[in-house]
């Protein structure tokens, strides 16, 4: 599965049905990660409160990883310039 994200609830959204994919239980994926099933329930309506750690954790549980690319069609800023 290909995702392009653009806002963090888009996250959330991917990492409830990446996890029922899985067929893991909001409880099950906790216990992977070491955390309660009531933070990985915040992280999947809330995903903005995530850490960056916590993302990759959670991606390398559910089997995907994490790509970083120019958008589509977009002008891409000059190395070392980031765009906020």
């Amino acid at each position: 599965m290909t995702q392009i994200l653009s806002v963090p609830s888009q996250l959330g959204l991917v990492l409830r049905a990446e996890r029922k994919s899985a067929k893991l239980s909001q409880k099950q994926l906790a216990a992977k990660l070491g955390l309660s099933q009531n933070r990985v329930s915040e992280l999947e309506t809330d995903p903005g409160s995530m850490r960056v750690d916590q993302l990759l954790a959670i991606f390398a549980a559910l089997g995907l990883e994490l790509q970083v690319q120019p958008r589509g069609g977009a002008g891409v800023p000059p190395a070392g310039q980031v765009e906020w």
